[in-house]
């Protein structure tokens, strides 16, 4: 019989904190920077009104892995009356070996020693964060031979989460365990594991991963590093990726898990949105605009590249038709209807749309086995 468990949290993602003396000046950029620590500020007291357990952040805390940056977020979250767990993204250890702009990468875990990190000799870590309940925060950026961020989980770290994971189910084997990493481990746009544009925000050897999970019946993954909103289902796992809260439509989670009186586990998610911060009256319009401004030359590569492979003289006739297209990914449960684009074309723009509006709120079975709810967003999955 499984133990009831009834508790809340909330997640923030991408946050890509930037102290003033910090910011790159890039007008091409679509994400605003500058507005993550006003933005942050605005999220947490949204936060917490919410009453939550603990909060999760997962990855991309830093703009470039600035020493001051990591600094800066580690104050800000000591002063909350919650806990917070983080883990790396690819912009917070950006260089293996640290430079004169960031950190090295086994410097992260120094900073964030009371927010998951107690033994600071590892990337990852696991942690009760409640009774019966475990969080195993996983590291997704390794380095090539070349010095090269990749990202991928190396084999002392998947070796050390079996050995994790089997002493929790051997120790408890109720125990509910959640797990945050960076980078997907599911697709959340069409072909992303091998579309160029895509690939890099997924995990390279996320087949593995998942392999272990399904072994010890990890049922959540919480993602970040696509700055999209969307929930993606497969085979018992659900990968919940939030969106950055520095660029459209800059969201935040809050998420309940409860036992119902048939002891039935289900997850609640609400999404919530900073819609103003100073001197941006309207942020959700302003920068949804400017992403649709800058995102042009995005919309030209995903046309021109595989599948569609268009000369660029046809795929510059349908940019203009794309301008909204990425914020409304961004969204979330987003519908599309392409009828005038060629048929191609057609097919692969509404292929990122969805059917099934679960991406922003939703009640999620965590029982064993498929129910009905399951099946119908595995085949609606992407």
């Amino acid at each position: 019989m499984n133990k009831p468990l009834n508790f809340r949290f909330a997640v923030l993602s991408d946050l890509h904190v930037a102290l003033p003396e910090t910011v790159w000046q890039n007008l091409a950029r679509i994400h605003l920077v500058e507005l993550g620590i006003p933005a942050l500020e605005v999220a947490l007291d949204r936060i917490s009104e919410e009453d939550i357990d603990f909060l999760l952040v997962p990855g991309d805390l830093t703009q470039h892995g600035e020493a001051a940056n990591h600094a800066w977020i580690a104050e800000r979250f000591a002063r909350l009356p919650y806990p917070v767990y983080v883990i790396p993204g690819n912009h917070d250890i950006p260089v293996l070996t640290a430079n004169e702009q960031s950190i090295a990468a086994h410097e992260f875990p120094n900073f964030y020693c009371r927010f998951g990190y107690e033994d600071t000799s590892r990337p990852y870590y696991t942690h009760e964060i409640l009774p019966g309940v475990r969080l195993i925060g996983l590291n997704s950026n390794t380095f090539d031979l070349d010095g090269k961020q990749v990202g991928r989980m190396d084999e002392s770290q998947l070796q050390w989460l079996r050995q994790t994971l089997s002493k929790s189910q051997t120790t408890n084997n109720d125990e509910l365990v959640m797990v945050m990493i960076h980078h997907n481990v599911l697709e959340h746009l069409p072909h992303q594991s091998t579309q160029g544009l895509g690939q890099r925000y997924m995990l390279e050897n996320a087949s593995e991963l998942l392999g272990i999970l399904r072994a010890y019946n990890v049922k959540m993954v919480f993602t970040g590093h696509l700055h999209i909103q969307d929930v993606a289902y497969q085979d018992g796992i659900y990968d919940i990726t939030t969106g950055s809260l520095i660029s459209y439509p800059h969201p935040f989670r809050v998420f309940q898990y409860q036992t119902d009186r048939h002891n039935r586990r289900w997850l609640q998610m609400e999404s919530h949105y900073v819609e103003s911060i100073p001197g941006w009256d309207d942020l959700q319009e302003q920068t949804r605009e400017l992403m649709g401004n800058r995102g042009q030359s995005y919309m030209l590569q995903l046309l021109m590249q595989a599948p569609l492979n268009l000369p660029e003289a046809e795929a510059k006739e349908l940019v203009p038709s794309l301008r909204y297209f990425w914020t409304a990914v961004a969204e979330g449960d987003a519908v599309f209807n392409f009828s005038e684009f060629p048929e191609a074309a057609r097919e692969y723009f509404e292929s990122f749309g969805t059917t099934t509006a679960i991406d922003n709120r939703a009640l999620l079975p965590m029982g064993e086995g498929r129910s009905r709810h399951q099946e119908h967003l595995a085949s609606a999955a992407r």
